[in-house]
């Protein structure tokens, strides 16, 4: 079993994440997870943050030589810019008087850095996090439930997705199919894990170039009018073998794991597994994927409405996942609120932020779906070394294929 966790603010010192369950000899390098930490970054709409910004990653442990070795692995990522934040963030007491110091720019967006944060803006957690742990303001609750701890989440995908591809050659690929009112057209054919390349090359990770121009002007139509745009991304795992998850429980079930692990990203405001909402208009005459034998010994279906899993299991095909990314909380024609100091009407503070984030969304999917999947994986073969999985996996296999072959009597 894997269990993973993440520690760390914004504007901290540095964000820290942990993997434990990984077992001995996955083959994976500190270039690797950078090279994940360089794609969620990429993406047409992003803020000035990105421009100054960096992922200062240190593997602290579970990696030696290139190879896991067994242990938790510990990864942490230090913020660049945290010597301007260091008293503000300081664990340690800091006078208050400190923290009222103008920042001398005269840019209001740069107050927040020094002064309490006492009025919640809509769409964040500000203000439910404020009431919910009695906080006088929204510093605390901001720098947590920013979206850049999910830089940390995206380098333990990192390992979660050399694991799956090493036991199982379970590859994953993530595209944008939806940005605001711009959306792929379904006859678009979908990518694989060999358009990676090419995808991270595109501004809005679209596979089409005519919808990824149309999704380029939608974002400089926004960012004309001073506001923000959503989007919906879609996450495709092949070669994901039958028997991940479970029927028997619901919290073992492959889709409930993958719709809490999406809807645990920061914006996210629905998830479809395979055809999903669309379905709820069709008959079931047409609405499920029938088995058809190849050859009398290969099962197969002949469509995959269902997003490769059904019943809470891995059916063979592959897993298709898609999640909606609401517009950014931090819009720039601020929104109404309280002064929760004063109990005065006011304006929520602006502070830099992206367009749209949606592209990133697409890694960050695709970095969480690995981990559900590497977990359940591990779930089925056990094994405490990468060569026991593997072993485990291909006995598993090989009953699954004398279970589906049938000859005729000569």
């Amino acid at each position: 079993m894997l269990r993973w966790m993440t520690a760390g603010e914004s504007h901290g010192e540095a964000l820290t994440a942990v993997l434990e369950g990984v077992p001995a000899g996955v083959r994976i390098t500190s270039e690797d997870i950078r090279a994940a930490l360089a794609r969620r970054r990429l993406g047409y709409g992003r803020g000035a943050r990105q421009a100054f910004e960096r992922d200062e990653l240190r593997v602290l442990g579970g990696i030696r030589h290139g190879s896991t070795i067994g242990s938790p692995v510990a990864l942490q990522i230090g913020n660049s810019e945290w010597p301007k934040w260091s008293t503000v963030m300081s664990a340690d007491p800091v006078d208050p008087q400190e923290l009222l110091i103008d920042a001398g720019t005269g840019d209001e967006r740069e107050i927040a850095r020094n002064r309490p944060l006492t009025r919640p803006r809509p769409g964040h957690a500000d203000l439910p996090g404020m009431l919910k742990y009695d906080l006088p303001e929204a510093r605390p609750v901001l720098e947590r439930a920013s979206a850049r701890e999910t830089a940390a989440r995206v380098a333990l995908g990192a390992v979660a997705e050399a694991l799956l591809g090493q036991i199982a050659g379970i590859r994953l690929v993530s595209h944008v199919v939806r940005i605001g009112s711009v959306a792929l057209p379904d006859d678009v054919p979908p990518p694989s894990a060999e358009d990676t390349v090419r995808l991270d090359a595109d501004p809005v990770r679209c596979t089409d170039p005519a919808t990824s121009a149309a999704m380029v002007a939608e974002i400089d139509a926004t960012r004309k009018d001073g506001d923000t745009l959503g989007g919906v991304v879609e996450v495709i795992a092949t070669g994901v073998p039958v028997g991940l998850g479970t029927h028997v429980s619901a919290d073992r079930r492959l889709d409930a794991r993958l719709a809490a692990a999406l809807m645990g990203i920061q914006a996210v405001k629905g998830v479809e597994i395979g055809d999903g909402f669309a379905e709820a208009a069709r008959r079931g005459s047409v609405a499920h994927d029938e088995i058809v034998s190849v050859d009398r010994g290969t099962l197969t279906r002949s469509t995959n409405r269902a997003g490769g899993i059904e019943g809470g299991t891995s059916n063979g095909s592959d897993v298709r996942v898609r999640a909606a990314f609401k517009p950014i909380s931090t819009v720039p024609r601020a929104l109404r609120t309280v002064d929760l100091a004063t109990g005065e009407a006011a304006t929520g503070l602006h502070q830099r932020s992206d367009v749209c984030a949606v592209v990133p969304g697409a890694v960050i999917a695709q970095a969480m779906t690995a981990l559900v999947l590497a977990d359940l994986l591990l779930d089925k073969t056990g094994g405490d070394s990468a060569d026991e999985a593997r072993r485990n996996l291909r006995s598993y296999l090989s009953r699954i294929a004398e279970r589906t072959q049938w000859r005729t009597e000569r």
